[in-house]
């Protein structure tokens, strides 16, 4: 049962441009615990290829894309097909709809095993995506670190601890001015989940 109150729990943070709410407790540490439990169990995780700086290299982390089946996403030279939904995310995805207001058609879902996974500095600016694409995104598990810095040459990156269980919405031209990455930490880390909706563009 998910919480009463966690569609009034978004808050905005302070950033120049773009739009950014945090619930840091979108869901109860309860419903946490048994939705990472779940989808590590349920969610057909794989290790994909991407094209990076020229070359092919395999992400530094677990993935999965899903979704609706018409909602095909491309990012790095890679296609990626959905796998279809799943009880456990198509909770998640009627939650976060109800908090957000808004409808998403597919959901990034990536596993970092441990501090050795991560992303590097990137934009969901993909042009299936639109030119101001709402990202919800719900983490689950390990406590990491989730950094923002603007894309011009010397700018400096902020961050925030993303909690089990919280909600980071990024809207407006968010993804035009920024760049944002979840780096590599040498202390000792629970895996995490984390799902990102999106709204593929017909």
């Amino acid at each position: 049962m998910f919480r009463t109150d966690n569609s009034d729990a978004l808050q905005a943070l302070p950033i120049a441009g773009g739009a950014l709410r945090y619930a840091e407790a979108f869901l109860s540490p309860a419903e946490a615990d048994a939705f990472l439990a779940a989808l590590l169990r349920e969610v057909p995780w794989k290790q994909s290829e991407i094209r990076l700086y020229g070359r092919t290299v395999r992400e530094p982390r677990l993935g999965c894309w899903m979704g609706d089946a018409g909602a095909v996403y491309r990012y790095s030279g890679t296609v990626f097909r959905p796998e279809p939904w799943i009880a456990p995310v198509l909770g998640l995805k009627r939650a976060v709809e109800a908090a957000t207001g808004h409808a998403f058609n597919s959901v990034l879902l990536n596993l970092y095993r441990d501090g050795r996974d991560a992303m590097g500095w990137h934009s969901d600016d993909e042009p299936e995506l639109g030119p101001e694409p709402v990202i919800a995104s719900l983490s689950l598990g390990g406590v990491r670190r989730f950094l923002l810095r603007e894309r011009q040459a010397g700018a400096r990156s902020s961050g925030i601890a993303l909690a089990h269980g919280s909600l980071l919405v990024m809207a407006g031209d968010l993804q035009q001015r920024y760049r944002h990455a979840v780096p590599r930490t040498a202390k000792p880390v629970a895996a995490r989940v984390n799902l990102t909706f999106r709204r593929i563009l017909g």
